[in-house]
């Protein structure tokens, strides 16, 4: 069985300075920033600062609506992770159909439209040096989104959600990179216990998961939860629902990140935010 896979090191950042794709870890012990002098303090400071701003303050619950078949799912998904961890708040991450949500609101895909299909192509890409997630599109774009799509990759994610939730994050990482990094199939069983077995499951449980992918009780949650989304108002992936103060304030995409920390009143520090804990 391979290993989890851990997203190998971007581009330095700096002289004695990189950071991880996933975590966004600094390797230096002080964090460089034109935000100004805070980010200049040593990493456990700034979470030390963090803290003190959310202490006793119950966390804010955020909903992450996300289809392994969307590529800007991946990058909301993927910030919304190490923020997590600096962030007065609690992740909840929810398994979506788009299609779905697509057919819900009588949304089409971007990629139908030939002008904004050759953006996208060329976005993404650039989207992924940015957020340092490593984004490929892959070679049978109108393939993969339109004729393949997502099905039984979401069920999986359903089962696992409902039974070993704190592999939903790794998992659902693990299937983003075969179809978006390595330009490899989710739609058969095997590919997506390979995805399993790489994210860290035991291949025992991974098959219990592929069987269970058919019963009612998964693909009735996996319905319910795209009509959430539907409820709360989504158009397509993904759907990030906050809720603050009493309120609940719903940002779709993976660059409404900035407006969410406002509404949270928490810090922003980009899509790789310096990460307590960072080894020298």
């Amino acid at each position: 069985m391979d290993r989890p896979h851990r997203l190998a090191p971007p581009r330095r950042a700096g002289r004695g300075l990189s950071r991880s794709l996933h975590t966004g870890a600094l390797s230096s012990p002080a964090c460089s920033s034109r935000a100004g002098i805070v980010c200049l303090l040593p990493c456990s400071v700034l979470f030390a600062f963090a803290l003190h701003n959310t202490l006793g303050m119950e966390p804010r619950t955020l909903e992450l609506f996300y289809d392994v078949l969307s590529p800007y799912s991946w990058l909301g998904f993927e910030v919304l992770c190490r923020y997590q961890h600096l962030w007065n708040v609690k992740l909840q991450l929810r398994p979506t159909l788009i299609a779905g949500v697509m057919s819900d609101c009588g949304n089409n895909s971007p990629a139908m439209l030939p002008r904004k299909g050759q953006y996208l192509s060329k976005e993404i890409p650039l989207l992924g040096q940015h957020f340092q997630v490593p984004i490929s599109v892959p070679k049978d774009f109108f393939g993969v989104i339109l004729k393949k799509g997502s099905l039984n990759a979401m069920r999986f994610l359903t089962a696992v959600s409902m039974e070993q939730p704190e592999m939903l994050e790794k998992v659902s990482r693990e299937l983003w990179m075969r179809i978006w990094s390595r330009d490899e199939d989710i739609t058969e069983s095997q590919s997506i216990l390979a995805a399993a077995e790489k994210a860290g499951m035991a291949t025992e449980q991974a098959q219990k998961f592929l069987g269970k992918m058919t019963t009612a009780q998964v693909k009735d949650k996996l319905k319910e939860t795209t009509e959430a989304a539907c409820k709360y108002g989504a158009f397509g992936l993904p759907f990030t629902v906050a809720h603050v103060d009493g309120k609940t304030h719903m940002l779709f995409g993976s660059d409404r990140m900035e407006l969410l920390a406002y509404l949270l009143g928490e810090k922003w520090m980009g899509p790789v935010p310096p990460t307590p804990g960072a080894t020298l």
